[in-house]
Parts: structure tokens; C-alpha cells; sequence
């Protein structure tokens, strides 16, 4: 795979997970550039193709600390090591995610759930469930349209103009699906 091709396919979800970070739009666009630098130049040492995206988000966070200690901003990169612990007061996509798939219909959530969280195939949940693959396939489908549906409902996120999902997790007392 060229630079260029994982630039068109993961520079928007780099982008907004840096954003995400230093909250600048400058910024975030330097640290990109740097993340994609990084990229270019080692891309040739990763072994699994099947790793590139997780060894691209570890570039770019490896870009976003490299940031916040040139700045000498320790509080920034105590708070983003630490980042990964749960804090119970916080509301996150989490929170939002886990009510939208308590409110799916069962006959959507088993089918997403045996198929996206535990990995089957669509033909093996088929099989599993005791129906037919093409009602698997659209259940399957219909569940992740109710998610992204709940998303928009809950916390206001649109879709953009390449379908993906944007927006911020709204406060607990705003949310229409945690509250």
C-alpha cells in the first residue's frame, strides 16, 4: 500500500482523532502532516497489513505526545496518558452506544452482535440463528443504520458528506438516549 492510499483512507479519522487531542485546528494540521511524514517513511517496516490502521493511530499519537512535551505541557501529557481510565462523571460515545443497543430490537442486535463484536461471518450467524443469509445480511445492515439513527438522535451528530458520522458527545443531562 502507497502513502497515498492510507492518506485517502485514514487522514480524515487521523485528523479528527488529533483534533480530538489538542483541540486546535492548526495545530492538529502539523501534527498530521508530521504523523504522515513518520508514515511515508516507515511504512515499508510494518510486517501485517492488517495492523495498518491501529500502527497508524499509534504514529499519530506518538506525533501528539512529541507536541505536548516540544511545548513542555506535562499536564497535557499526564492527562493524555492517563486518558484510557474510566472516569464515572464523564459522558462518552460509550455511554451513548451502549443505550442505543439496549433499545435495538433483538432480532437486530443478536445478528450485529454475533456478526461485529464477536466476529462470525454473516453466513455463520445465518447458521447460528436458523434463518436465511440474506435476512442475516439485512438485519445486520438495519441494526447499524438504527446505531448511526441513534447517534443523530441522541447527541445531534450528522452525517457528512462521505457518510460518516460527526459531531460531539452531548452532556449526560442533554442526552436523549443516557438521560
Amino acid at each position: 500500500m502507497t502513502t497515498k492510499q492510507v492518506w485517502t483512507k485514514y487522514s480524515e479519522d487521523l485528523k479528527r482523532f488529533i483534533i480530538s487531542k489538542v483541540k486546535n485546528t492548526a495545530i492538529a494540521d502539523d501534527i498530521l502532516q508530521n504523523t504522515f511524514i513518520k508514515i511515508h517513511t516507515n511504512l515499508h517496516t510494518l510486517k501485517d497489513i492488517k495492523k495498518l490502521k491501529s500502527w497508524c493511530f499509534t504514529v499519530a499519537r506518538n506525533s501528539i505526545l512529541d507536541y505536548w512535551k516540544s511545548t513542555n505541557k506535562t499536564f497535557e501529557i499526564a492527562n493524555f496518558e492517563s486518558e484510557s481510565t474510566i472516569v464515572e462523571n464523564i459522558h462518552t460515545e460509550k455511554d451513548c452506544l451502549r443505550g442505543i443497543l439496549k433499545n435495538l430490537p433483538k432480532k437486530y442486535r443478536d445478528p450485529l452482535f454475533l456478526s461485529d463484536i464477536k466476529g462470525l461471518k454473516q453466513q455463520e450467524v445465518a447458521n447460528q440463528l436458523k434463518q436465511s443469509l440474506p435476512t442475516t445480511k439485512s438485519q445486520i445492515q438495519r441494526a447499524r443504520k438504527l446505531i448511526a439513527q441513534g447517534f443523530i438522535d441522541c447527541c445531534g451528530f450528522v452525517m457528512n458528506d462521505n457518510g460518516n458520522l460527526v459531531g460531539e458527545i452531548q452532556e449526560k443531562k442533554d442526552c436523549k438516549v443516557c438521560n
